[in-house]
């Protein structure tokens, strides 16, 4: 890792330097934000328990404003507004995802997730949902499991999506049983969260920690999801992985308006046949260089290790 350090720093560095504070603080929420669920009561129950649909846009979106409503209270000593609130970055990233069309079907055997169609269903066969399941059921069923939400844990559960349901899981004790190491890591964080004592960068640690042991399961599980995938995307989607790897150690801020200007160097679209980065006509000079630079991170890292 120490040879692609420096491409890292580089990549880092063009992203910072295009930070600049944004000029309008409603544009900086996911889509869709306010019209989610906020409350447990906004979904249906059965049977005593909170049925959420993990497979919908707007429910997997409103465990997320759940979870940084929950948690605001614990972030109010650094920032007011729950701005600072280092959870942010999770529905930031989804947003990012969901306005791109990263969630829809990229088989294109349905019309799942795409404009045309269902624009609200994620799609199982996406690799960057699948992915995202890890960074969103777990880190709100751990919160669920540490008390912060305020309800028992064996009050929600998930609908499964339409195959490869062993890949998921659905509960409290099915995460738990499926993703022991990750879970501990999202449930050290919250006891963390909980503790009046803990720093910022201790909180921040502990996030990242957590964050990369999830992504670290869902890699193995879902790589074969890149083959739908045009090689341009296929490789972005290696190296973003890959770039999240060196995100960790200096602990990126992953706040609100931080995480936001981040994600606006990122492609603003799915990459195609044809797309050469740094000559992407429809991408501006940003986007062009943070993507070719992480690829060079991803090339660099194939050859040396």
């Amino acid at each position: 890792m120490a040879f692609n350090l420096p491409c890292a720093c580089v990549i880092i560095g063009c992203i910072f330097a295009s930070l600049v504070k944004t000029s309008n603080i409603s544009d900086v929420y996911p889509p869709l934000w306010k019209e989610s669920p906020g409350q447990f009561s906004d979904y249906k129950i059965e049977n005593g328990k909170y049925i959420i649909n993990f497979w919908s846009y707007r429910d997997r979106l409103g465990t997320y404003k759940i979870l940084l409503n929950k948690t605001a209270k614990y972030f109010a000593k650094f920032s007011l507004e729950n701005e600072q609130n280092i959870l942010w970055g999770l529905p930031v990233h989804h947003g990012w995802q969901y306005h791109t069309g990263r969630l829809a079907d990229p088989t294109q055997s349905t019309d799942c997730g795409h404009k045309s169609g269902d624009h609200l269903c994620i799609s199982v066969d996406s690799w960057w949902a699948d992915l995202n399941y890890y960074l969103s059921a777990m880190p709100f069923l751990a919160a669920v499991d540490s008390g912060i939400m305020g309800i028992s844990p064996d009050n929600v559960t998930f609908l499964p999506p339409s195959k490869d349901q062993m890949n998921f899981c659905y509960n409290v004790s099915n995460c738990h049983l499926s993703f022991p190491e990750a879970m501990k890591k999202w449930n050290e964080f919250y006891q963390l969260v909980k503790s009046h004592s803990s720093s910022f960068d201790d909180l921040l640690e502990s996030l990242w920690a957590a964050h990369v042991s999830s992504l670290d399961v869902a890699r193995k599980n879902f790589q074969n999801r890149l083959k739908y995938y045009s090689k341009q995307e296929a490789d972005f989607a290696r190296s973003w992985a890959l770039f999240v790897d060196y995100l960790a150690p200096p602990r990126f801020p992953t706040t609100l308006i931080r995480t936001y200007e981040f994600q606006k160097e990122l492609p603003r679209r799915m990459l195609v046949s044809g797309d050469k980065a740094p000559f992407i006509s429809d991408f501006s000079g940003f986007q062009n260089t943070v993507l070719f630079a992480l690829n060079l991170l991803h090339k660099v890292h194939k050859y040396t290790g």
